[in-house]
């Protein structure tokens, strides 16, 4: 049955990575879009803290954790999200839903394998600034698209208490803007098209430890490395002179040869160190922070004097408790219970203001009695971005649904 899912889930997957719009963001016009992946909802719902060693659920950030796993697991994961955009001068609301991982683990003895589909970055966002006054310049912009990441490791146990892992990540995607320039009341103006098709490898290495510092607390941390990358973006960039209506419908009245332009971008390198303590299936309190030089660059269609991509840093506090794992007669005392906070310096700078996010996460896991498996549900409330400097800020609520389900595979049959 499971075999089945996998299958089924992972065109689905495939397909939505592509259609879906994964943000409603205006800040997503950087870069390569906004960072959507945040890891596994497990993980997530503590803000991100994954330290634990854990058998049967998934941790998408480190590859060591492949080598743990002691059953195959399946996890898919999506959320449901709304926004309001505040700036000085009004306010607005969207509302998403987006599928946000699949990924499959499978353990080998000692070796542990993951591999799985992520749409890591969407670019979502309509904007406009229009004038009153004739003879004023008015604008229309709007993007799509993003990048996903098909990705492979290998996690391998040294030591009961120590393990190691590596993956390797294939991204590919792409962006679409459109930008409407025009004087006000005049029907004709400029349309740029720029579309940028992507693709590139990256790598992440990681490593595990845990010990026991008393007959029922353990020590867990977890360290992962992400090397830097290159994507080579093909930009194809066309300008034209439109006639538009009263609904903005655009005729095309001249248009330009398209401008083929290739250019490198990359992607820098990150660090990740992350610690808690607690009582194995019963507690944790941990933390992780986060941090890389530079958080990125734009394309040749976003660049902007206004805007620069400094140093990237995350610092969050989160944890579980279960009240007994093993109950038999009270189901509400083995669910899983999640909690964290967050607080992240995205590295993005306009208008020399810092674009920071900050969040309260929660979340519970209810087990699939009779099963290994279970189903999440997590809670994320934060805010992004600031009003200042004619900036917006966005306030955000997220509540995101995952699978992770388990089962045993590659034992030969006692009986035919």
């Amino acid at each position: 049955m499971i075999k089945k899912l996998i299958v089924s889930a992972c065109l689905l997957l495939s397909l939505v990575s592509f259609a879906q719009e994964g943000t409603s963001s205006p800040y997503s016009f950087y870069g390569i879009g906004d960072i959507r992946f945040k890891g596994a909802l497990e993980n997530r719902s503590m803000a991100g803290v994954a330290v634990e060693q854990d058998s049967i659920h998934i941790n998408l950030e480190n590859p060591a954790s492949y080598a743990n796993l002691k059953l195959t697991t399946f996890s898919l994961g999506g959320t449901y999200g709304t926004k309001n955009l505040k700036s000085n001068t009004g306010s607005a609301s969207t509302r998403r839903t987006t599928l946000d991982y699949l990924a499959v683990g499978l353990p080998l003895g000692k070796f542990g394998v993951g591999f799985g589909l992520i749409p890591y970055s969407s670019v979502g966002y309509k904007i406009e600034s229009l004038s009153d006054q004739d003879g004023e310049t008015s604008k229309r912009l709007a993007g799509t698209g993003g990048l996903n990441k098909v990705f492979f490791g290998v996690g391998y146990k040294i030591a009961p208490n120590f393990s190691i892992g590596a993956d390797a990540h294939y991204n590919f995607g792409k962006i679409e803007t459109n930008s409407l320039e025009f004087i006000t009341n005049v029907p004709i103006g400029t349309r740029e098209l720029n579309s940028a098709d992507l693709s590139g490898v990256n790598f992440n290495i990681g490593a595990m430890y845990q010990t026991k510092i008393s007959k029922k607390l353990s020590l867990y941390s977890s360290l992962n490395y992400t090397l830097e990358g290159t994507l080579t973006s093909q930009n194809i960039r066309n300008i034209a002179t439109v006639i538009y209506s009263s609904g903005f419908d655009v005729v095309t009245v001249d248009a330009l040869p398209d401008q083929k332009i290739e250019k490198d971008i990359k992607l820098p390198s990150r660090i990740s160190f992350g610690a808690g303590i607690g009582e194995s299936k019963k507690w944790l309190v941990g933390g992780k922070i986060s941090y890389q030089k530079n958080s990125g660059q734009g394309n040749t269609y976003n660049q902007a004097g206004n805007v620069g991509y400094g140093r990237y840093g995350s610092v969050s506090l989160g944890g579980y408790y279960i009240p007994n794992y093993n109950s038999f007669s009270n189901y509400a005392k083995r669910i899983v219970y999640r909690g964290g906070i967050k607080y992240e310096k995205t590295g993005l700078m306009i208008n020399s203001e810092s674009i920071n996010d900050m969040g309260l996460t929660l979340g519970v896991g209810l087990p699939i009695t009779g099963t290994f498996s279970n189903v999440n549900f997590g809670f994320e409330l934060g805010k992004k971005g600031t009003t200042n400097a004619n900036l917006i800020q966005e306030n955000y609520a997220n509540f995101s649904v995952s699978f992770s389900l388990n089962d045993k595979w590659f034992e030969k049959r006692k009986f035919n």
